[in-house]
């Protein structure tokens, strides 16, 4: 399946031959060199990094998706938060556009070093903006093509973090905006697969619903459904530092992993078949 690539210094495009786009807006790992001094030194080494879902996804390619990275760290700017920086959970723990914590409540940032007004408006400007910008372009060139796109963003976590959430998550985490941001038939067939796959505890819009990404991109009515999969990380790595790749835990997901997106496919197709646009 041909695919073509746009790299620019802030992400990666690659354009598939399908209605699907999978974003992973949490796998950037570059801090700036102009900007490391101000972090702490564990803070460099972004324990937080939705870590190896790349190679996780490596069947992408195959099936003809999409796909979009990008390069920095959610430590420089979290792209899956809103650019006014309003609360996504209000009442709970929230991470910021430009985070000053650790997923432990710890400070990312040396005594006095937290990001000003100015500085966060840049880091919008030079890192959040290009990502959405290729992102909405995307979804764009797919409707024209197909007459609709599916749009996947691509999560993972600790299965365990007291400070974001109690006890621990289910393993995988199915998030559509309560139902706003695809038709239900997408959410329904995805989770048919998750209740085969009997191994694997899941949830649809339980503690993690859907971010910036899949609330704002998310338009059943204008022809998108977009889902948000948030996975234990525990499924396919090492939850602790140095955060291996484990093969052997990733080819048990990974299968399941495939069959939930071409679901969401299948599902999407079934809902434009003969002119029908879902509404």
């Amino acid at each position: 399946m041909s695919q073509t690539n746009a790299s620019s210094a802030v992400c990666t495009l690659t354009q598939g031959t399908v209605p699907l786009l999978v974003s992973m807006p949490h796998i950037g790992t570059l801090i700036p060199t102009h900007l490391q001094a101000g972090y702490t030194a564990r803070a460099l080494r972004v324990e937080d990094t939705d870590w190896h879902l790349a190679q996780l996804y490596e069947f992408l390619p195959t099936m003809g998706a999409s796909v979009l990275q990008p390069r920095y760290s959610r430590y420089v700017i979290d792209l899956n938060r809103p650019p006014d920086d309003s609360p996504m959970y209000p009442g709970a723990s929230n991470t910021e556009l430009c985070p000053t914590r650790f997923f432990t409540g710890d400070a990312l940032y040396r005594e006095g070093c937290a990001p000003s007004a100015a500085e966060r408006a840049q880091r919008r400007s030079d890192y959040w903006e290009p990502y959405h910008e290729a992102l909405a372009g995307e979804l764009q060139r797919l409707v024209q093509t197909h007459g609709y796109a599916l749009l996947w963003d691509a999560h993972s976590i600790r299965s365990a973090i007291p400070w974001l959430f109690e006890g621990t998550l289910p393993a995988l985490n199915i998030g559509t905006a309560s139902g706003d941001s695809a038709h239900a038939a997408i959410a329904q067939t995805v989770m048919q697969v998750c209740v085969s796959a009997e191994r694997f505890s899941h949830v649809l819009n339980g503690r993690f619903k859907g971010g910036y990404i899949t609330r704002h991109y998310g338009r059943p009515a204008q022809n998108v459904h977009a889902l948000q999969l948030e996975m234990c990380q525990n499924l396919y790595m090492q939850e602790a530092p140095p955060f291996a790749y484990d093969v052997g835990l990733a080819t048990q997901v990974q299968p399941t992993l495939r069959a939930m997106l071409q679901a969401a496919l299948a599902a999407a197709n079934t809902l434009y078949a003969g002119g029908n646009h879902g509404h």
